[in-house]
C-alpha cells in the first residue's frame, strides 16, 4: 500500500502498557466509570500515533479493533460528529496525527488514503436539534456508538478517546489522548473532521452570512458577527450560550436544515458519501 509505514514495535503485556505507567494528573472524562482518567506525564509530548495499544489487543485475541473518535463538539452550530476505523495490522499512513494537528490538505490525504485502505471505517451525525435535547455530552456518546455500530464489520474492541461505552457491549480500552497515542483513534479522527468540514462547508452555501466553510460552526469572530447581524438558522445549538438568547430571524423560516439524507455512511474504501444526520 503506497505511502505507508511499518511500525517495528514489539508486543507488549497489558499490565505494562505504555499508557498505563508513569501516572499523572487526572481530568474530566465524559461516560467512563468515575467520570475521570488519569494522564501519563509524557501524553502532552507524544505527537506520532503508534500500534502500541493496538498490538496489546491483538495479541489477546481481539482481531478487529476499531478507533474512535469525535468531532465538533464546541461548536455553535452544526452537528457532532464521530468516525470509527479498523486499520489492518501495522499499516501507518505517512504522516498520520490528531486531525487538530494537521492542516487541512493533510487531513484530506489522509481522509482519502485511510477510507482506502482502512479494513471497514463508519461515520455518524448527531444534529443540533438533537443535541439541544439530550446535551452535547449525550449526543457525543450517541455519535460515538453510532459509528461503532454502523461499521459493517463488528469489532471485537473499541480504543477510545476519554470516554466509555458500555452500551455496545464490546471490549473497550479508554485512554486520555488517544488520538495522539493510538494509530486507529488517529485515523479515526481524520476521518470525522474531514466529513463534518465537509458538510459545514456545504452548509455555508445553504446558509451563508456566518462564514461556516471556513469556521466550521465554531465560535470565530465572523461567526458572531453573522449572528449578530443575522440572527439564529436552523442548524444552531439553541442550548449553547452564544445561541440561547438570540432569535431565528424570518429569513431562515422556510428554509430546512437540509442534511438529513437517506445515503450509505461505512465503507471500506471509495469516495466518502453523502452522510445522513441523526435527530
Amino acid at each position: 500500500m503506497a505511502a505507508a509505514r511499518r511500525s517495528s514495535l514489539r508486543i507488549e503485556d497489558p499490565a505494562r502498557s505504555p499508557s498505563a505507567t508513569r501516572r499523572g494528573s487526572t481530568v474530566f472524562a465524559p461516560g467512563s466509570p468515575g467520570g475521570r482518567f488519569e494522564v501519563a506525564r509524557w501524553h502532552s509530548e507524544r505527537r506520532d500515533p503508534d500500534f502500541a495499544e493496538e498490538r496489546i489487543l491483538w495479541s489477546r485475541g481481539f482481531r478487529h479493533v476499531a478507533g474512535i473518535d469525535e468531532v465538533g463538539r464546541g461548536c455553535l452550530a452544526g452537528p457532532v460528529a464521530a468516525a470509527a476505523v479498523i486499520l489492518p495490522p501495522d499499516w501507518l499512513p505517512r504522516g498520520l496525527r490528531d486531525s487538530k494537528m494537521l492542516k487541512p490538505e493533510e487531513r484530506r490525504r489522509l481522509d482519502l488514503e485511510i477510507r482506502a485502505n482502512a479494513v471497514a471505517w463508519a461515520v455518524a451525525f448527531v444534529s443540533s436539534d438533537l443535541i439541544d435535547r439530550i446535551n452535547i455530552l449525550q449526543a457525543t456518546l450517541l455519535a460515538s456508538q453510532l459509528a461503532a455500530a454502523r461499521l459493517p464489520i463488528r469489532p471485537d474492541a473499541l480504543l477510545l478517546d476519554a470516554v466509555s461505552l458500555p452500551e455496545l457491549g464490546i471490549h473497550q480500552r479508554t485512554l486520555v489522548g488517544a488520538d495522539r497515542l493510538c494509530a486507529s483513534v488517529a485515523a479515526a479522527s481524520v476521518v470525522a473532521k474531514v466529513a463534518r468540514d465537509t458538510l459545514m462547508e456545504e452548509l455555508d452555501a445553504l446558509y451563508p452570512g456566518y462564514d461556516l466553510a471556513r469556521n466550521k460552526g465554531y465560535a470565530a469572530p465572523e461567526h458572531r458577527a453573522g449572528l449578530a447581524a443575522l440572527g439564529l438558522c436552523p442548524i444552531h445549538r439553541l442550548s449553547f450560550a452564544p445561541c440561547r438568547e438570540r432569535e431565528q430571524m424570518a429569513l431562515w423560516d422556510d428554509a430546512s436544515a437540509g442534511t438529513d439524507v437517506d445515503a450509505d455512511e461505512t465503507g471500506e474504501s471509495g469516495e466518502l458519501p453523502e452522510l445522513e444526520l441523526v435527530d
